[in-house]
């Protein structure tokens, strides 16, 4: 297990759109999702930092199947158990209920019903809310969910709370995006007011964005599978090969996100953190 103190502050790493198939079978016939992740969790492996949970924020599988699933399962949480890390998981539009609980959760469940759960880790509290309605790609919060959500913050948590969703509670500049997000956002930022959440993980749109929602930020994961080009032609809609992930940190003052690009780039430097930090020091003092 990684050395890690959270006295130190928390980190949390949020997965999102990882989109997985079946063996063999490529994202629109082009991306292997699958080598994506194993690519991503050995280097979250080989950092050696500390990590005390995992979120993954829908989009699971591409379609649903259970063998997509269960080589989600397979790669992510022997890494996960390695690190001392907790893992929730959260459902997506392109993910099925039964399947989902059965291959993620080991148990059965109602197809009808959101799969909401919270865990408490080290202090921080994570929120995971089921925005999904079968059949449809947007998303959305039944009225007992936000009762149930306004009940679970009555409370604050030691470290905050840190919420997790599929679909965006924010407006979107593609308008692709924005025809699909969370419908009445008003009414989950009624019971965000006031409460603990620091910040809301999410993902869906394929890019990597903030926002705000009732004062509380909003982050847009960076996609694991291929990202949507943010500024297209005025009359296309464009994917782009491109993934990573983002690594959220819980400290004292607050919560910050950041993105993690996994994409291949040439390196323009690679030093020794030490050597950089004593050399920035040596500036300050210069100053």
């Amino acid at each position: 297990m990684t050395e890690h103190d959270p006295a130190d502050g928390l980190t949390v790493i949020q997965l999102t759109d990882t989109h997985l198939r079946s063996e063999g079978e490529l994202v629109h016939g082009v991306v292997d999702t699958h080598a994506h992740l194993l690519e991503a969790l050995d280097h979250i492996a080989d950092s050696g930092r500390g990590v005390d949970a995992m979120v993954l924020t829908g989009d699971l599988a591409d379609n649903g199947a259970p063998e997509a699933y269960r080589r989600l399962r397979a790669a992510v949480e022997p890494v996960a158990a390695t690190l001392g890390a907790e893992v929730v998981y959260v459902m997506g539009n392109h993910d099925e209920r039964v399947a989902f609980g059965a291959e993620l959760l080991d148990r059965d469940v109602d197809p009808a019903a959101p799969l909401d759960s919270v865990v408490e880790v080290a202090g921080l509290r994570i929120i995971a809310l089921d925005s999904t309605i079968p059949h449809h790609h947007h998303g959305r919060l039944a009225p007992d969910q936000l009762e149930w959500l306004a009940e679970q913050l009555r409370v604050p948590a030691p470290r905050g709370t840190l919420l997790a969703l599929h679909h965006p509670p924010v407006r979107s500049p593609m308008p692709s995006s924005n025809m699909l997000r969370l419908e009445q956002p008003r009414r989950l930022a009624e019971v965000l007011a006031g409460s603990d959440v620091g910040m809301i993980l999410c993902g869906h749109n394929h890019l990597t964005g903030a926002s705000a929602l009732a004062g509380v930020p909003v982050w847009l994961g960076t996609p694991m599978s291929f990202r949507t080009d943010t500024f297209p032609p005025s009359d296309r809609h464009r994917g782009f090969a491109g993934f990573g992930f983002s690594r959220i940190e819980v400290l004292d003052e607050g919560m910050i996100a950041a993105a993690v690009d996994l994409t291949p780039a040439a390196p323009v430097y690679n030093r020794a953190l030490r050597d950089v930090l004593d050399q920035l020091a040596a500036l300050a003092e210069r100053r």
